[in-house]
């Protein structure tokens, strides 16, 4: 099932819904004013909505008739995990530094701003030291569907309540700055993350899954790719993940509860950011100009079977700096 959050022209109104080849069906007009964390949470939820549409009386809407937000505007939690290998290796080359021996020991993550979720479309508006290397970041992303705690990644899946792309924007110069510290990271990533178009659940993508073997979690092979006014930019793999989301669930999940509405981040997919292509072409010309994301740049991200996102940058009207 593909669902949607959304609203219709000349309202405010946050409406949930399931696509229907070209039509949104309207699930608010059956179960009243809920959100897809409280519809998840519903026994048996998608028999459940099945039944209903069934019946007929649902309402409808052609999709480009309505504006489609964030499926999960306003998450419980937001965790962004550092899942794939090639990301991080290319990474610390780059800057001089040696790839980490606990990278294959455990799957690690940040807990990010749940508050600054933007949608599929949503203009992101910076401020003027965000712009100091500005960044994009190509993710996947899932929702936790099920309450549960000491999760072992081969039980892992049923608490997946969906997919959806991810976009966690980070301003480097911020970023490098404070994570001197040893703490963070923080005001480098807390300010925009675009989640969408969709909430897609595993059934949607089941010809993509890579099945799990040992015990560690599913993978699906999912091509991603970014692009930069209209220009590729990125390309990379979900089945390159190192650490699968059963794995990263079992390490959150270790000693805590996660809840429904919880939002879980795979980190960037190999050359998914231009940290790591400026550095990489750096090394290979050091008269390489570095590109970074400037006022008016429009990104859009895509991945098979979620869909795509595409989102301008624009500048904030205050001169108000914190570098």
């Amino acid at each position: 099932m593909i669902l949607s959050t959304y609203k219709i022209a000349n309202s405010q109104q946050e409406l949930i819904g399931f696509l229907d080849k070209d039509l949104i069906v309207n699930l608010n007009s059956a179960f009243g004013n809920i959100s897809l964390i409280e519809l998840i949470q519903i026994p048996k939820w998608k028999e459940v909505v099945k039944k209903e549409f069934k019946k007929g009386k649902l309402k409808t809407q052609q999709l480009n008739e309505v504006t489609i937000l964030s499926p999960i505007p306003k998450p419980n939690s937001f965790r962004d995990a550092y899942a794939f290998r090639q990301h991080v290796e290319t990474s610390r080359r780059n800057r001089g530094a040696k790839m980490i021996k606990e990278f294959d020991q455990f799957p690690v993550f940040y807990f990010s701003n749940h508050n600054s979720i933007h949608g599929p479309s949503e203009d992101v508006c910076c401020m003027p030291s965000h712009f100091n290397k500005l960044d994009y970041e190509l993710e996947i992303a899932i929702l936790i569907g099920l309450k549960g705690s000491n999760i072992l990644a081969k039980d892992a899946e049923k608490y997946i309540a969906g997919f959806m792309i991810l976009n966690d924007l980070s301003s480097r110069d911020i970023q490098m700055q404070e994570m001197k510290l040893n703490l963070g990271p923080a005001k480098g990533k807390d300010f925009a993350s675009v989640l969408g178009p969709y909430l897609v659940t595993p059934d949607e993508i089941s010809s993509y899954l890579i099945p799990n073997t040992e015990n560690k979690g599913n993978r699906y092979n999912l091509k991603m790719s970014c692009y930069v006014n209209g220009e590729l930019f990125s390309e990379g793999n979900s089945k390159d993940m190192n650490w699968t989301f059963g794995q990263i669930i079992e390490r959150a999940s270790y000693g805590v509860t996660l809840y429904p509405g919880d939002i879980i981040g795979s980190g960037t997919v190999g050359t998914g950011c231009l940290l790591e292509i400026n550095g990489s072409q750096k090394l290979a010309n050091p008269n390489y100009k570095e590109k970074w994301l400037k006022e008016g740049d429009v990104i859009e991200m895509e991945v098979d079977g979620l869909g795509k996102i595409s989102n301008k940058i624009i500048a904030h009207n205050s001169n108000y700096s914190i570098i």
